[in-house]
């Protein structure tokens, strides 16, 4: 598989925050991750993208073993980040957002730019270009030009997943993007991240919105207390009997 959590296992002093994890995400896919607040799904995201190293098990992308890799070295393998907590340079613009997040991407160094600046200028307009079309893509270039933390709060998440995009990645974690969106807003996102996964790029995602993770999802996993309870699409998970008393209520409520 493309990316593979084998018997992943996080403790802090005497908690279990994730208790032998195991599951796989194929190439392309949108795979979801669901589960009550406090299950371990954050946790999840933080040890696969470095920032937590497991207390146990194996996390490989692409058939190598990444699990304890440092964050840095993870991202240049092709992961990008969103959070659940915005963390916009709250006084760039959103252009400059974006840009920020193509900057391993780029060629220019102090010394080229003095020595060939017409090359350099010709990078700028390559990258701008780009930028530009990610927020188009968001629905937000309208608001290039506009300090990021001005805009509301559905259109900041908007602009930190594109940010997160503009690295190139191969998988975006995406953590509750659906958070704080309205229905319209939401309709949007659910369009775009079908675009996102026919662009070639797959998708892990940590969603509360049932109908967003059942609209867009390949596969699912479902979290309890750290431990998956349940995986597979949605249609088996919210029949599942387990998983409906534990986080989806009850049937009526699907």
């Amino acid at each position: 598989m493309f990316l593979d959590l084998e018997h992943l296992t996080m403790r802090f002093g005497g908690v279990v925050a994730v208790n032998d994890v195991t599951l796989s995400i194929g190439r392309g896919e949108i795979h979801g991750l669901i589960g009550p607040n406090g299950s371990g799904k954050t946790t999840i995201f933080n040890v696969v993208s470095g920032y937590y190293k497991p207390t146990s098990g194996k996390i490989s992308f692409e058939g190598a073993q990444i699990s304890g890799l440092p964050a840095h070295q993870i991202t240049g393998r092709g992961f990008a980040r969103t959070f659940q907590n915005l963390r916009l340079f709250k006084s760039m613009t959103v252009l400059d957002n974006v840009l920020v997040g193509m900057e391993r991407h780029t060629k220019t160094s102090l010394w080229r730019a003095m020595l060939d600046p017409v090359a350099t200028q010709r990078e700028d307009k390559l990258l701008t270009e780009k930028a530009m079309s990610l927020l188009n893509l968001f629905g937000i270039a309208e608001f290039a030009h506009a300090r990021a933390t001005s805009l509301p709060y559905g259109n900041q998440r908007r602009v930190e997943m594109a940010r997160a995009l503009a690295t190139d990645p191969k998988i975006v974690l995406l953590d509750e993007p659906a958070s704080g969106l309205n229905e319209t807003e939401t309709d949007a996102l659910r369009e775009t991240l079908l675009k996102i996964r026919d662009s070639g790029v797959t998708i892990f995602i940590v969603e509360h919105d049932m109908k967003l993770v059942k609209s867009v999802c390949d596969s699912i996993t479902v979290l309890d207390y750290g431990k998956k309870i349940a995986e597979g699409c949605y249609a088996d998970v919210s029949r599942d009997q387990v998983v409906i008393e534990a986080y989806l209520g009850k049937e009526e409520d699907l």
